[in-house]
């Protein structure tokens, strides 16, 4: 035990002695080079001096019991693990699963068990980046010196004193973990992290097949990159399952075009075949006057077969980016006359007033006239078809340098939980099997599409079983965005 004298004491004149060493001025030499940074207690006020010389086998002094005597100091036993002791055991990996640790090992960090303490301090102290060195002998691993044990173990009470002039074996690890170069790097973290807390991140001594020293792997930098490599992972499988399940979706999508568009391709198709077969037979039998009777219905399934046409390739060139755009001087009050008048044909018998209110319109807007006609008769068109009866406004005002125009109905409505899917491509309301109403679901898309096209927007608002109003809003000039 070392009694230390009381701060306002004299010290006293004995000089602690440490017997493995000799006397003389080669002595007083030695002890400055053996340490490298100040020890905060002064020898001077040691009271025995045989209690520099303690055995190694106390807990204060060696943390983990060593099979070579501190007496034996210098002693060529001190450069080799005893004759009778195991070699370290070395982790095989049964297979090979992705990166082996050989692979990412680096070379070098190896020191010789003779080497002295002092020797390996100054090269931790002379290279900051390093932060372990393997013991090895004829290359075979024997332990491992880490930074922080190093340090530590020299920090505490006569460290310097007790362990400068002896090898690096006194207070190497004698059980690091060694891997087989061929260990995957799954199970190099895996046995890692089941080793006792204070040695997880400690280096990795690599073999190779034959157990002898290839490098050092910092599980410290493997445990942070499989972290990373985990984190990477899973958000690359979020955004997979993402795109996964946009392709569903799109393939839903046209899926259920391909079947919305087969219908309505097929119904005027039959019917522009069937009426053509009958004209054929008037006019075999010369009854001109059934022939120019059915001549509407043809017309009127071609118009509906081109019109689906028509829509496809409209959203393709679209899409395409293939649309242009011809600006100039229009007049309101024809294209609202132009579109009534379709939407009247289109209502057909049923109950239904088209008006147009028109009051408050300017008398001329600057856009592309055809494409305006094109939205306003795809929201007409909408209207008439879901409308059984009541009535269809046409409406235009003046808004702020620009239009605002409007197509309302007293129609069945959409709910609310189905307003998302309006302008949706390939998207009806009503499902192929079951739907009452013709269409191809692909009018307010380009309605929408071209609107934007325009610099306008569309908004629609609507009540079930009241009524649905579309307002279309324009800049002052075609290409100008609106304020929303």
């Amino acid at each position: 035990m070392v009694t230390l004298a009381p701060r306002d004491a004299p010290p006293r004149p004995v000089e602690p002695v440490d017997p493995h060493r000799p006397e003389g001025p080669a002595a007083t030499a030695d002890r400055a080079d053996l340490a490298p940074r100040a020890n905060p207690i002064d020898p001077a006020t040691a009271v025995d001096p045989a209690d520099l010389a303690r055995p190694a086998n106390q807990s204060d002094l060696a943390p983990r019991a060593h099979p070579i005597d501190p007496a034996a100091a210098g002693d060529p036993a001190d450069l080799a693990r005893p004759a009778g002791a195991d070699p370290l055991p070395v982790a095989l990996s049964p297979r090979r699963t992705g990166q082996a640790v050989g692979d990412l090992a680096t070379p070098g960090g190896e020191i010789p068990p003779g080497e002295l303490v002092r020797d390996v301090a100054e090269r931790f102290f002379g290279d900051p980046g390093l932060e372990a060195l393997a013991v090895t002998d004829g290359g075979r691993p024997l332990g491992l010196v880490t930074r922080p044990r190093l340090l530590l173990q020299l920090a505490r009470g006569f460290g310097q004193e007790l362990y400068a002039r002896r090898p690096i074996t006194r207070i190497a690890l004698p059980d690091p973990l060694v891997l087989d170069d061929a260990c995957g790097v799954v199970d190099a973290v895996s046995r890692a992290l089941a080793r006792p807390r204070e040695t997880v991140y400690d280096d990795a001594v690599i073999v190779d097949g034959t157990g002898r020293f290839r490098g050092l792997l910092s599980m410290r930098a493997l445990v942070l990159e499989q972290g990373f490599a985990l984190a990477r992972s899973l958000v690359e499988q979020e955004a997979a399952e993402a795109r996964a399940a946009d392709l569903e979706q799109l393939e839903r999508m046209r899926a259920r075009f391909l079947a919305h568009t087969a219908h309505e391709l097929r119904s005027p198709a039959n019917a522009v075949v069937g009426v053509a077969e009958l004209l054929r037979r008037h006019a075999e039998k010369g009854a001109w006057h059934q022939v120019a009777a059915r001549l509407p219905l043809l017309l009127r399934a071609a118009s509906t077969l081109r019109s689906t046409v028509n829509n496809v390739l409209d959203l393709s060139r679209l899409e395409a980016g293939r649309t242009e755009v011809e600006v100039g001087e229009v007049e309101l009050g024809p294209v609202l006359d132009d579109v009534a008048a379709t939407a009247r044909l289109l209502a057909g018998e049923k109950p239904v007033a088209v008006v147009i209110d028109d009051a408050a319109a300017p008398a001329r807007i600057v856009t592309d006239g055809q494409k305006l006609r094109q939205i306003l008769l795809n929201l007409a068109s909408n209207a008439a078809k879901f409308t059984e009866a009541g009535r269809v406004v046409l409406g235009a005002a003046a808004e702020g340098g620009g239009c605002r125009l409007w197509v309302s109905d007293t129609g069945i409505g959409i709910r609310a939980e189905d307003l998302s899917r309006l302008f949706v491509p390939f998207s009806q309301l009503e499902e192929a099997g079951t739907r009452r109403h013709e269409g191809s679901g692909l009018g307010l898309v380009i309605a929408r599409s071209i609107a934007q096209l325009l610099g306008g927007r569309i908004e629609v608002r609507s009540v079930p079983d009241e009524g649905t109003t579309f307002t279309l809003h324009l800049p002052a000039r075609a290409g100008e965005a609106t304020a929303a």
